[in-house]
């Protein structure tokens, strides 16, 4: 049996990543699709606007056939990490194939030549970034524009800049390094976007609008407002955990707790935390006094700079919810790879390749938490429970749901 991977989030899931899934099959020629899932927070930091649960759901219903979880140690994390993570999981099932990802531009061949490139990091490109990090860009910027500067023959440099400009470009880029640093055989592939783009804030003329789209739908009308955008199983869903207090979830459902553990620590304990860096924990501080209303969406509008973009000060609002340090985030942790393969859901096609995986993979496969021991999934595991304790009907049994509930199967 050919399987593809795939790497998602699914906030929500909508007929863009119909397509995306379809594509993917189409591409690769696969018989079945595995999706590595992020979990109850994302790579851009924010909360999920509905649990993972949910969202596996929606992805078995769509056409993924088994669905793992990234664990949140990778899934909050800049691009490189994210990558590296999900490609890694892909890889140690010893199942999968090929990987298929949408890009911006479709242009595979000029991704894996600067992928090849980059994989072994040239002499110089850490100086470089920081040269454009003291200039005043963010690091997506410094990154992209260092990366671009080194493009290898038949690739222009303005050309390269203006490809890792476009997120999916980028993010593309990072799954074809952590193939080649990974030795791995999985073929990859890309599936040019379709309809919206990523950061499109309002739905055009068509059925596919990006999930900003959505989401802000979801939150200023709720479900039905998506429905011309979503399958129909996705729009069941979403009324069900509307109407079960379940969703939707946002920041200033975690605005109590956040802002307390901002205000409460002391500089030095919040430089521990992962991704508070160049003196981050003072403006933190300072912020906060000066705030017009104790709010999460007031703070990061306050913190935010050039330098500092919403998705790295979202990233470091989640670490410091959830108490990652800089020690458990570090390159050297994360360079080791995932530790398991969470197991959130399958079908029927997909728990044919779970028997298969359990004589490939070569990592341990978990359907229950209760049954395995290791850093990586006590972190998750605390992320469940943080994200079920905003939930507006608050139950225990569904903040520590990594425990209790077996993998979803439809």
């Amino acid at each position: 049996m050919k399987a593809v991977g795939v790497i998602v989030e699914y906030n929500p899931l909508h007929n863009g990543h119909v397509y995306h899934l379809q594509e993917a099959r189409r591409l690769s020629g696969a018989d079945a699709v595995v999706a590595v899932m992020s979990g109850p927070f994302l790579q851009r930091g924010e909360p999920a606007i509905v649990g993972k649960r949910a969202r596996t759901e929606m992805a078995l219903h769509a056409g993924a056939d088994l669905v793992l979880e990234l664990p949140v140690a990778y899934a909050v994390q800049p691009a490189e990490w994210f990558a590296f993570g999900a490609v890694s999981l892909l890889h140690r099932t010893g199942v999968v194939d090929s990987l298929c990802f949408g890009s911006e531009s479709g242009d595979l061949d000029s991704l894996q030549r600067i992928a090849r490139v980059l994989a072994v990091e040239p002499a110089g490109m850490r100086e470089d970034i920081a040269r454009r990090l003291r200039e005043g860009a963010n690091y997506p910027a410094a990154y992209a524009g260092a990366a671009a500067a080194l493009a290898p023959g038949g690739v222009d440099a303005h050309d390269a800049a203006a490809l890792l400009e476009q997120p999916n470009n980028s993010l593309g880029l990072h799954y074809l390094i952590a193939l080649q640093r990974l030795g791995s055989a999985i073929q990859p592939f890309t599936a040019a976007r379709t309809g919206a783009a990523y950061h499109e804030a309002t739905p055009g003329p068509g059925a596919i609008a990006s999930a900003t789209a959505v989401r802000r739908l979801l939150m200023a009308d709720g479900p039905d407002a998506a429905a011309p955008y979503v399958p129909a199983a996705t729009l069941a869903i979403l009324h069900r955990e509307w109407q079960e207090g379940r969703a939707p979830i946002h920041w200033e459902r975690f605005a109590q707790p956040l802002l307390h553990l901002a205000a409460t620590r002391r500089a030095s304990e919040l430089e521990r935390i992962a991704e508070v860096t160049e003196g981050l924990e003072h403006r933190l501080s300072r912020t906060l006094a000066q705030l017009p209303e104790p709010s999460v969406e007031s703070l990061l509008d306050a913190l935010k700079t050039k330098r500092y973009t919403r998705t790295k000060l979202q990233r470091m609002l989640a670490h410091l919810l959830l108490n990652h340090t800089k020690a458990e985030c570090s390159p050297e942790q994360l360079a080791a790879g995932p530790g398991y393969l969470r197991v959130l859901g399958f079908n029927t096609q997909g728990q044919s390749l779970l028997k298969q995986m359990k004589k490939t993979a070569s990592l341990p496969v978990v359907l229950k938490p209760s049954t395995f021991t290791h850093n990586q999934l006590e972190l998750d595991i605390q992320a469940q429970v943080a994200y079920g304790l905003s939930c507006e009907h608050r139950d225990t049994r569904r903040m520590f749901s990594d425990y209790y509930e077996s993998p979803v199967r439809v």
